[in-house]
């Protein structure tokens, strides 16, 4: 966002650089840590960069046996550095933050996921050649984005009953109980692109689509040249229902074969070029989940810590022995479940919002959460069990509901990085980068 003056920039760049120079100090000299970007009134540094980089091509010689392009990858990182900067900067004006009890509740369930103890993830990730401080502050960083994206995208989604009923209507078709892997680049257009901004875009799709067709690796060719959010993962969007996915790529699935690429599509982000990894027909059963909670609101007498050390007390009693039930009597202020002993019953997907529903996703049976907030107030929750369930109409609209939603979000999300990019300002200061970036745009 362009909140500052050009006076501003005058003494900010040569300060920050006195201010790195002087803190990054070599064994024979002081070592200059030059500044590579400035991103509004923030900069990105060379050796920030190049630590990115390194750990994204550690990642990827791990997960993929393509040999690496640095050059592209540099790319890449250095675009999603950008986003993550200019994100990071919102979040801070909205005060939002990511305290040392919730980024260990995160990296305990990546842990565990893992089949890993805590100190063993961390041996792990070192032993990979990765900074374990640096990957947790990026962790941190991660939370801290998605909450911003949850707060000013995801929140402000909305789906209507009609929406609801066209659903589960066209759903009785078993086109849209497929589910499809895919993976996916995007050539995209700025948010006010003129007619020359769409020429340029369609022509690089176009030889892209060649490049593909003529045997060059879909994974690789997104790495290098994909605008979208899974690039680093070479474009992979991993299994989605064929009604989380926009009409347009869904028509187009449904008439391929398995490794097929489709021909660029069009849509207000860009141009898609879409693989057909694989396809399946979609579950007739859904996976519920059966949960307690208690909830505490925040007033003027109890704040967000209050509530916090309240339900982290709580949690402490419960594992001393006291009965979970007797406690939401007492201290919950949900009107609807304090009474059943903060039972919810059984919920499908999408029953809950986001938050929640994250929260009770990561539980195993019988586990209880961290204190946690969403937008009611202050939760502590109990995953008490969890069964696979035969759809019924309630079921299809709860069903409906949650994937509308992802597939609005997805599509709001992509258009809001859009904006907030074009937004800001964006100035490559290291030659080198600048020659990189001019190359991305052929």
């Amino acid at each position: 966002m362009k909140s500052f003056s050009w006076l501003n920039i005058k003494w900010l760049v040569p300060l920050l650089a006195i201010i790195i120079s002087s803190l990054h100090v070599t064994h024979a000299a002081t070592e200059l840590d030059r500044i590579a970007v400035i991103v509004n009134d923030d900069v990105i540094t060379l050796r920030e960069l190049d630590n990115r980089v390194r750990d994204y091509a550690i990642q990827l010689r791990i997960n993929t046996a393509n040999p690496l392009d640095l050059a592209a990858l540099k790319k890449q990182v250095l675009e999603r550095m950008i986003q993550n900067k200019i994100q990071l900067q919102q979040a801070a004006r909205l005060g939002i933050t990511i305290d040392d009890v919730s980024l260990n509740r995160m990296l305990t369930a990546l842990a565990d996921s893992n089949k890993l103890t805590l100190d063993q993830l961390r041996s792990r990730i070192e032993s990979e050649g990765m900074d374990f401080a640096r990957f947790r502050k990026q962790s941190r960083e991660d939370l801290i984005i998605k909450q911003l994206q949850q707060r000013l995208v995801a929140d402000k989604v909305t789906v209507t009953d009609q929406e609801i009923k066209q659903f589960v209507t066209t759903n009785s078709d078993s086109q849209n109980n497929q589910r499809y892997r895919i993976n996916h680049i995007l050539i995209a257009t700025p948010q006010t692109a003129k007619p020359e901004d769409i020429s340029r875009a369609q022509k690089k799709a176009a030889r892209i689509y060649q490049s593909l067709q003529s045997g060059q690796d879909f994974n690789k060719v997104a790495i290098n040249e994909s605008n979208g959010r899974n690039a680093l993962q070479g474009g992979d969007l991993g299994w989605r229902a064929a009604n989380e996915l926009p009409e347009s790529f869904v028509q187009i699935l449904s008439t391929m074969k398995k490794g097929e690429i489709s021909k660029p599509i069009r849509s207000a982000s860009g141009f898609h070029l879409l693989q057909l990894v694989d396809s399946t027909t979609g579950d007739q059963t859904v996976e519920q989940n059966h949960a307690r909670h208690i909830l505490i609101r925040t007033s003027a007498e109890l704040d967000d810590d209050g509530a916090r050390e309240l339900l982290s007390k709580l949690k402490t009693e419960i594992l001393d022995g006291t009965d979970f039930g007797k406690l939401a009597q007492e201290y919950s202020q949900d009107p609807g479940s304090k009474d059943n002993n903060g039972d919810l019953g059984w919920a499908d997907p999408g029953m809950f919002v986001a938050t929640f529903e994250d929260v009770i996703t990561s539980l195993k049976p019988g586990e209880i959460s961290e204190p946690f907030k969403s937008q009611f107030g202050w939760h502590l929750v109990q995953l008490l069990e969890r069964r696979r369930h035969q759809q019924t109409s309630s079921t299809l609209e709860a069903q409906a509901r949650d994937q509308i939603r992802k597939r609005k979000i997805d599509e709001e999300l992509r258009l809001w990085l859009r904006r907030i990019r074009d937004e800001a300002f964006v100035d490559i200061i290291d030659p080198n980068l600048q020659q990189l970036a001019k190359k991305s745009d052929g």
